[in-house]
Protein backbone atom coordinates (compact mmCIF):
# COMPACT_ATOMS: atom_id res chain seq x y z
CA UNK A 1 0.00 0.00 0.00
CA UNK A 2 1.14 3.51 -0.81
CA UNK A 3 1.68 5.93 2.07
CA UNK A 4 -0.80 8.81 1.94
CA UNK A 5 -0.62 12.09 3.75
CA UNK A 6 -1.99 15.60 3.98
CA UNK A 7 -0.78 16.47 0.48
CA UNK A 8 -2.78 13.56 -0.96
CA UNK A 9 -5.92 14.58 0.91
CA UNK A 10 -5.61 18.18 -0.29
CA UNK A 11 -5.01 16.99 -3.85
CA UNK A 12 -8.22 14.93 -3.75
CA UNK A 13 -10.17 17.90 -2.37
CA UNK A 14 -8.84 20.34 -4.97
CA UNK A 15 -9.11 17.86 -7.82
CA UNK A 16 -12.72 16.96 -7.08
CA UNK A 17 -13.58 20.64 -6.59
CA UNK A 18 -12.19 21.55 -10.02
CA UNK A 19 -13.76 18.49 -11.64
CA UNK A 20 -17.24 19.24 -10.31
CA UNK A 21 -16.91 22.98 -10.98
CA UNK A 22 -16.04 22.31 -14.61
CA UNK A 23 -18.82 19.76 -15.04
CA UNK A 24 -21.46 21.99 -13.44
CA UNK A 25 -20.37 25.00 -15.48
CA UNK A 26 -20.43 23.21 -18.84
CA UNK A 27 -23.81 21.63 -18.05
CA UNK A 28 -25.29 25.00 -17.08
CA UNK A 29 -24.01 26.51 -20.33
CA UNK A 30 -24.69 23.67 -22.80
CA UNK A 31 -27.60 21.62 -21.46
CA UNK A 32 -30.86 22.65 -23.10
CA UNK A 33 -33.82 22.72 -20.70
CA UNK A 34 -36.37 24.78 -22.60
CA UNK A 35 -38.96 22.99 -24.76
CA UNK A 36 -38.82 25.97 -27.14
CA UNK A 37 -35.06 25.59 -27.68
CA UNK A 38 -34.09 25.46 -31.35
CA UNK A 39 -31.23 23.02 -30.74
CA UNK A 40 -30.77 20.12 -28.36
CA UNK A 41 -28.24 19.67 -25.60
CA UNK A 42 -24.67 19.47 -26.86
CA UNK A 43 -23.41 16.32 -25.15
CA UNK A 44 -20.37 16.29 -27.43
CA UNK A 45 -19.14 19.50 -25.82
CA UNK A 46 -20.18 18.32 -22.36
CA UNK A 47 -18.39 15.00 -22.84
CA UNK A 48 -15.22 16.64 -24.18
CA UNK A 49 -15.15 18.99 -21.19
CA UNK A 50 -15.31 15.96 -18.88
CA UNK A 51 -12.48 14.30 -20.81
CA UNK A 52 -10.20 17.34 -20.87
CA UNK A 53 -10.59 18.31 -17.21
CA UNK A 54 -10.09 14.76 -15.90
CA UNK A 55 -7.01 14.31 -18.12
CA UNK A 56 -5.61 17.59 -16.78
CA UNK A 57 -6.32 16.74 -13.13
CA UNK A 58 -4.92 13.21 -13.29
CA UNK A 59 -1.72 14.32 -15.00
CA UNK A 60 -1.16 17.24 -12.60
CA UNK A 61 -2.45 16.01 -9.22
CA UNK A 62 -2.18 12.26 -9.75
CA UNK A 63 1.39 12.13 -8.47
CA UNK A 64 0.24 13.48 -5.10
CA UNK A 65 -2.82 11.32 -4.49
CA UNK A 66 -3.20 8.80 -7.30
CA UNK A 67 -5.85 10.98 -8.95
CA UNK A 68 -9.02 9.29 -7.72
CA UNK A 69 -11.45 12.25 -7.45
CA UNK A 70 -14.24 9.68 -7.22
CA UNK A 71 -15.38 7.54 -4.25
CA UNK A 72 -16.06 4.63 -6.62
CA UNK A 73 -12.41 4.58 -7.69
CA UNK A 74 -11.27 4.85 -4.07
CA UNK A 75 -13.48 1.89 -3.12
CA UNK A 76 -12.01 -0.12 -6.01
CA UNK A 77 -8.48 0.72 -4.84
CA UNK A 78 -9.47 -0.32 -1.31
CA UNK A 79 -10.82 -3.65 -2.58
CA UNK A 80 -7.47 -4.28 -4.29
CA UNK A 81 -5.56 -3.24 -1.15
CA UNK A 82 -3.92 -0.32 -2.93
CA UNK A 83 -5.04 2.12 -0.22
CA UNK A 84 -5.37 1.87 3.55
CA UNK A 85 -8.97 1.87 4.91
CA UNK A 86 -8.37 5.02 6.98
CA UNK A 87 -6.92 6.82 3.98
CA UNK A 88 -9.86 5.64 1.88
CA UNK A 89 -12.33 7.19 4.35
CA UNK A 90 -10.43 10.50 4.34
CA UNK A 91 -10.24 10.41 0.54
CA UNK A 92 -14.01 9.96 0.25
CA UNK A 93 -14.71 12.76 2.72
CA UNK A 94 -12.34 15.05 0.79
CA UNK A 95 -14.03 14.11 -2.48
CA UNK A 96 -17.53 14.78 -1.15
CA UNK A 97 -16.37 18.11 0.28
CA UNK A 98 -14.74 19.01 -3.02
CA UNK A 99 -17.95 18.15 -4.85
CA UNK A 100 -19.96 20.52 -2.68
CA UNK A 101 -17.40 23.32 -3.01
CA UNK A 102 -17.19 22.88 -6.78
CA UNK A 103 -20.97 23.09 -7.14
CA UNK A 104 -21.04 26.17 -4.87
CA UNK A 105 -18.42 27.86 -7.02
CA UNK A 106 -20.40 27.19 -10.20
CA UNK A 107 -23.54 28.51 -8.53
CA UNK A 108 -21.69 31.63 -7.41
CA UNK A 109 -20.73 32.45 -11.01
CA UNK A 110 -23.99 31.39 -12.70
CA UNK A 111 -26.66 31.77 -10.04
CA UNK A 112 -29.46 32.78 -12.42
CA UNK A 113 -28.43 30.71 -15.44
CA UNK A 114 -28.00 27.57 -13.34
CA UNK A 115 -31.50 27.37 -11.87
CA UNK A 116 -32.93 25.55 -14.89
CA UNK A 117 -30.43 22.69 -14.54
CA UNK A 118 -30.32 22.67 -10.70
CA UNK A 119 -26.71 23.86 -11.07
CA UNK A 120 -25.56 20.80 -12.93
CA UNK A 121 -27.31 18.14 -10.84
CA UNK A 122 -27.60 14.71 -12.49
CA UNK A 123 -31.15 13.51 -13.00
CA UNK A 124 -32.76 10.37 -14.40
CA UNK A 125 -34.33 11.01 -17.79
CA UNK A 126 -37.98 10.19 -18.54
CA UNK A 127 -36.58 8.14 -21.42
CA UNK A 128 -35.75 5.46 -18.85
CA UNK A 129 -38.33 3.26 -17.18
CA UNK A 130 -37.39 4.35 -13.66
CA UNK A 131 -34.82 4.30 -10.90
CA UNK A 132 -33.72 0.70 -11.48
CA UNK A 133 -32.87 1.47 -15.10
CA UNK A 134 -31.07 4.61 -13.94
CA UNK A 135 -29.01 2.62 -11.46
CA UNK A 136 -28.07 0.12 -14.17
CA UNK A 137 -26.97 2.94 -16.48
CA UNK A 138 -24.83 4.44 -13.71
CA UNK A 139 -23.39 1.00 -12.95
CA UNK A 140 -22.41 0.45 -16.59
CA UNK A 141 -20.79 3.87 -16.86
CA UNK A 142 -18.91 3.45 -13.60
CA UNK A 143 -17.79 -0.03 -14.64
CA UNK A 144 -16.20 1.36 -17.81
CA UNK A 145 -14.48 4.22 -15.99
CA UNK A 146 -13.17 2.16 -13.06
CA UNK A 147 -12.03 -0.64 -15.37
CA UNK A 148 -10.04 1.89 -17.39
CA UNK A 149 -8.40 3.18 -14.21
CA UNK A 150 -7.53 -0.29 -12.95
CA UNK A 151 -6.41 -1.71 -16.29
CA UNK A 152 -4.04 1.16 -17.12
CA UNK A 153 -3.13 3.06 -13.94
CA UNK A 154 -3.01 0.14 -11.47
CA UNK A 155 -1.78 -2.62 -13.76
CA UNK A 156 2.02 -3.05 -13.61
CA UNK A 157 1.93 -4.72 -17.02
CA UNK A 158 0.22 -1.76 -18.71
CA UNK A 159 1.80 1.34 -20.21
CA UNK A 160 0.92 3.58 -17.28
CA UNK A 161 2.07 6.78 -18.98
CA UNK A 162 -1.14 6.51 -21.03
CA UNK A 163 -3.33 6.48 -17.90
CA UNK A 164 -4.37 10.19 -17.82
CA UNK A 165 -5.37 10.12 -21.49
CA UNK A 166 -7.23 6.80 -21.28
CA UNK A 167 -9.09 7.75 -18.10
CA UNK A 168 -10.12 11.16 -19.44
CA UNK A 169 -11.24 9.79 -22.80
CA UNK A 170 -13.23 7.03 -21.10
CA UNK A 171 -15.14 9.51 -18.96
CA UNK A 172 -15.83 11.71 -21.99
CA UNK A 173 -17.10 8.73 -23.98
CA UNK A 174 -19.35 7.59 -21.12
CA UNK A 175 -20.86 11.08 -20.78
CA UNK A 176 -21.50 11.41 -24.53
CA UNK A 177 -23.36 8.08 -24.62
CA UNK A 178 -25.07 7.89 -21.22
CA UNK A 179 -25.35 11.58 -20.32
CA UNK A 180 -28.82 11.98 -21.90
CA UNK A 181 -30.11 9.11 -19.72
CA UNK A 182 -28.86 9.88 -16.19
CA UNK A 183 -26.39 12.72 -16.55
CA UNK A 184 -23.66 10.05 -16.39
CA UNK A 185 -22.47 11.09 -12.94
CA UNK A 186 -20.62 7.76 -12.45
CA UNK A 187 -19.18 9.43 -9.36
CA UNK A 188 -21.04 9.84 -6.05
CA UNK A 189 -19.09 13.04 -5.26
CA UNK A 190 -19.98 14.59 -8.62
CA UNK A 191 -23.64 13.69 -8.00
CA UNK A 192 -23.73 14.74 -4.33
CA UNK A 193 -22.36 18.28 -4.62
CA UNK A 194 -24.73 19.62 -7.31
CA UNK A 195 -27.68 17.69 -5.85
CA UNK A 196 -27.11 19.32 -2.46
CA UNK A 197 -26.52 22.82 -3.82
CA UNK A 198 -29.33 22.59 -6.38
CA UNK A 199 -31.83 21.03 -3.94
CA UNK A 200 -32.27 18.18 -6.43
CA UNK A 201 -33.01 15.48 -3.85
CA UNK A 202 -36.47 14.41 -5.02
CA UNK A 203 -36.70 11.49 -2.62
CA UNK A 204 -34.98 8.16 -2.12
CA UNK A 205 -35.85 7.07 -5.68
CA UNK A 206 -33.62 9.88 -6.98
CA UNK A 207 -30.76 9.18 -4.56
CA UNK A 208 -30.02 5.47 -4.47
CA UNK A 209 -29.25 4.98 -8.21
CA UNK A 210 -26.33 7.42 -7.90
CA UNK A 211 -24.93 5.63 -4.87
CA UNK A 212 -25.70 1.95 -5.41
CA UNK A 213 -25.13 2.07 -9.18
CA UNK A 214 -21.51 3.27 -8.96
CA UNK A 215 -20.72 0.90 -6.09
CA UNK A 216 -22.00 -2.08 -8.07
CA UNK A 217 -20.21 -0.93 -11.22
CA UNK A 218 -16.94 -0.49 -9.34
CA UNK A 219 -17.30 -3.92 -7.74
CA UNK A 220 -17.82 -5.62 -11.10
CA UNK A 221 -14.82 -3.74 -12.53
CA UNK A 222 -12.63 -4.99 -9.66
CA UNK A 223 -13.74 -8.57 -10.32
CA UNK A 224 -13.04 -8.32 -14.06
CA UNK A 225 -9.65 -6.74 -13.39
CA UNK A 226 -8.64 -9.38 -10.85
CA UNK A 227 -9.73 -12.48 -12.72
CA UNK A 228 -9.56 -11.46 -16.37
CA UNK A 229 -7.01 -8.69 -16.92
CA UNK A 230 -4.36 -8.76 -14.20
CA UNK A 231 -4.43 -12.30 -12.89
CA UNK A 232 -4.19 -13.22 -9.20
CA UNK A 233 -0.45 -12.54 -8.92
CA UNK A 234 -0.93 -8.85 -9.82
CA UNK A 235 -4.47 -8.10 -8.72
CA UNK A 236 -4.17 -7.27 -5.03
CA UNK A 237 -1.69 -5.71 -2.69
CA UNK A 238 1.55 -3.96 -3.55
CA UNK A 239 2.92 -4.23 -7.04
CA UNK A 240 5.31 -7.16 -7.47
CA UNK A 241 9.01 -6.36 -7.73
CA UNK A 242 10.43 -6.11 -11.21
CA UNK A 243 12.51 -9.18 -11.99
CA UNK A 244 15.85 -8.46 -13.62
CA UNK A 245 16.78 -10.98 -16.33
CA UNK A 246 19.69 -13.15 -15.27
CA UNK A 247 21.69 -12.28 -18.36
CA UNK A 248 21.85 -8.62 -17.36
CA UNK A 249 22.51 -9.01 -13.65
CA UNK A 250 25.71 -7.49 -12.33
CA UNK A 251 27.57 -9.56 -9.75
Amino acid sequence: MQDRGLAAYIAELIGTLLLVFTICTVIILYLSTSPEAQTGSDFAVIGLAHAFVLFLLVITLGAASGGHFNPAITLAALALRRIDPVDAVVYILAQLSGGVLGALLAKGFLVDEGRATDYGAAQISPLLSGSVAGALVEAIGTFLLVLAVLAVAMNPRARQEWAPFVIGITLGFVVMVLGPLTGAAVNPARWFGPALIGNAFGGFSDIWPYIIGPIVGAGVAVAVFRFVIAGPQYAAGPEPPVQTPKATQVS
